[in-house]
């Protein structure tokens, strides 16, 4: 049984992406975001406010009955839900086998420093960091619209105490 004890606000979720990480995705779109990066993509994210409440077992009802998609977390930014994020992660992990990507304004350095963030990082397979910075822009790049913005393999990062990045 899904832990219910948690709602996240959500302003979609998208079913079979291709452009949030490899494969087929289900895709979490959270509300809030106060990064406000120009040349945003989602500016219609950053009210938290936005979308609906949805608890974590109606969430979960969706991502189960996709059994070939794995997941990411987007938005807005995630980590301003850290707990509530960090409380479905955990269910994912415990009722599937689906890898778990998730796109963040903030830095894995000071993810790190934050505890309660640092909690949903340690949920995580793959994070997308950084702020988009529309100088950096550039529309080659693989699940990512900045060059500042890193692919990291969360696991492995932990496991070393520094950044290794995503090689998929």
């Amino acid at each position: 049984m899904a832990n219910n004890k948690y709602t996240l606000r959500v302003l979609s979720i998208i079913e079979d992406t291709t452009v949030d990480g490899p494969g087929f995705r289900t895709c979490i779109y959270c509300a809030g975001c106060t990064h406000a990066c120009e040349g945003c993509h989602n500016p219609q994210s950053w009210n938290r406010d936005g979308g609906e409440e949805m608890n974590i077992g109606r969430i979960m009802q969706v991502i189960k009955a996709d059994p070939f998609a794995n997941v990411t977390f987007s938005g807005g930014d995630p980590m301003l839900q850290a707990e509530a994020f960090t409380a479905l992660a955990k269910e994912i992990k415990r009722q599937t086998k689906k890898d778990i990507w998730c796109y963040t304004g903030f830095t894995f350095e000071a993810l790190l420093k934050d505890k309660g963030r640092r909690a949903l990082l340690e949920q995580l397979d793959v994070l997308v960091d950084g702020p988009f910075v529309r100088s950096l822009r550039d529309v080659g790049l693989r699940f990512r619209g900045s060059s500042n913005q890193r692919l990291i393999d969360v696991q492995t990062s932990l496991a070393r105490g520094k950044v290794a990045l995503w090689q998929g």
